[in-house]
């Protein structure tokens, strides 16, 4: 457990961690900046600005501060453990190694991939509206709903490439999305420049009637961790990436803090530039904001495509996550067997990404048939919901490794430091203290029985084939 003591930097050699792997580690510390910068600046920001807002009013920038300190206390506990264990399988692998429970394994591991297939169906779904409304396109639902499951299939052929193809389209999605951001700040300057913005909304803390203060900004905080989520996907990669002990601290906590500064200069130029009531009753903030600030460009031909790279980016990351923990569990046979297999040649994980695609274009085709307007903030309250439980075990699970001595050195996420993150995810995750609407309990509720249901099915399959194994070593043994 050793870390430098002034700034807890790592200083394993640049061979330390390069465990043998059947994946190819093609992901350098550039990359893998673009990697979490561009999981993180997605739906979260172009879908949910406005969502924030209608519980807190101008001070929306406020809950994405808070959501960025509770996620970086929390990144931390995760640098620890990805330097102490450079493997794929991330929050699963760690709760393993803490617990060696079996069922609370299985159950980590797919409330993760859960919420990363969750996230990703959403952004899918989004990714099919503004299609349709870029394209001018007359399609009801199930136009939207084919489009989605069209663009999922899309987004499986680039996983199964392979992760350098995958973190190649990521680089040009993530550009894209960021001048997005760029053209909403320069927008919003434009118009204040003119005189005519008003900064006083971005003090004004307004909340909705039936929320006193503290509440308010408690279901605030809940939807804003949604877009701070995503460096935790990172870990993933981890046997895909070049050296990860060592570069893993300086990348994550840099795309942390990129994050954090461009949500909030982008929700303050928000509220200066669109009142408050106008941006919470759209589905697109941003598009509002640039209109507003610049109403004779053409930003209803520009933006909705922005906004499909936006959200295309993100939810190509979640599937590369969620089809590496399915890898990675597999090799720590929580999962069956098959689940590890991976294509000799792109050295990808097949059976993962065709596992988790099934799985997208079910939920996608559920959700399709759902028309309220709150669909997004929903599932970017479940799946923030479902990752601040993960986030509680995992800061428990630093504590319990502390006990397991490597010789790697790593970073140190020091003592009080996972205590703060217990004591603000699990808060961030109670019905009473976070303020989320019931219906997220309900969507998470429904997964993680699902996962329950899976568990016991994987249990049995495994009785079954172990018992058979030992029958054919010795028919007597069974009696």
């Amino acid at each position: 457990m050793s870390s430098s003591p002034s700034n807890n930097s790592v200083t394993a050699p640049a061979s330390a961690g390069q465990k043998d792997t059947q994946l190819k580690r093609a992901i350098g510390p550039g990359l893998l900046l673009l990697f979490i910068v561009g999981d993180m600046l997605g739906t979260g920001i172009y879908a949910l600005t406005g969502q924030v807002a209608k519980e807190v009013g101008g001070a929306a920038w406020l809950p994405f501060i808070i959501a960025f300190t509770v996620a970086y206390v929390t990144a931390r506990s995760y640098l620890e453990l990805v330097t102490k264990y450079p493997q794929a399988a991330g929050a699963a692998l760690y709760v393993h190694k803490a617990f060696g429970i079996h069922f609370l394994t299985f159950i980590v591991c797919f409330t993760v991939m859960a919420s990363g297939i969750t996230s990703a169906s959403a952004a899918a779904r989004s990714f099919a509206a503004n299609f349709v409304k870029g394209f001018h396109l007359d399609f009801g639902p199930t136009g939207v709903m084919l489009v989605a499951l069209c663009f999922m299939i899309v987004l499986m052929i680039v996983n199964l490439r392979g992760v350098s193809e995958s973190v190649k389209v990521n680089v040009v999605l993530t550009i894209v999305e960021l001048s997005g951001l760029l053209m909403v700040i320069g927008a919003s300057i434009y118009f204040i420049s003119g005189g005519e913005a008003d900064f006083s909304r971005a003090v004004a803390f307004e909340t909705p009637e039936d929320k006193n203060t503290f509440l308010a900004l408690s279901t605030a905080t809940s939807l804003a961790f949604f877009a701070m989520v995503g460096f935790e996907d990172s870990v993933n990669m981890a046997e895909e990436t070049k050296n990860p002990s060592k570069i893993f601290p300086k990348i994550m906590l840099t795309g942390l803090g990129i994050g954090v500064i461009t949500y909030t200069i982008v929700s303050i130029c928000a509220v200066a530039v669109v009142p408050v009531a106008e941006l919470a009753a759209t589905e697109t903030p941003l598009t509002t904001v640039v209109k507003t600030a610049l109403p004779d460009f053409p930003i209803d031909q520009v933006f909705p495509f922005i906004s499909m790279v936006a959200v295309a980016n993100g939810a190509l990351l979640n599937m590369l996550m969620a089809s590496r923990l399915l890898y990675g569990m597999s090799k720590q046979a929580v999962l069956p067997p098959f689940l590890g297999r991976v294509l000799p040649k792109r050295q990808t994980p097949w059976a993962g990404i065709l596992v988790t695609t099934g799985i997208a274009l079910v939920l996608i085709t559920v959700l399709s048939l759902d028309d309220r307007g709150t669909v997004i903030s929903l599932l970017g309250g479940t799946t923030s919901l479902l990752l601040t439980g993960v986030f509680t075990i995992v800061n428990i699970a630093v504590l319990v490794l502390r006990k397991d001595r490597t010789a790697r050195p790593h970073y140190s996420a020091g003592k009080i430091t996972p205590v703060i993150g217990i004591v603000a995810c699990t808060y961030l995750t109670l019905p009473w203290s976070s303020g989320r609407p019931l219906a997220q309990y309900e969507i998470a509720g429904g997964l993680l029985l699902l996962g329950v249901i899976l568990w016991v099915v994987t249990y049995i399959v495994n009785r079954v084939v172990w018992a058979k194994r030992t029958e054919l070593r010795d028919p007597g043994q069974l009696g």
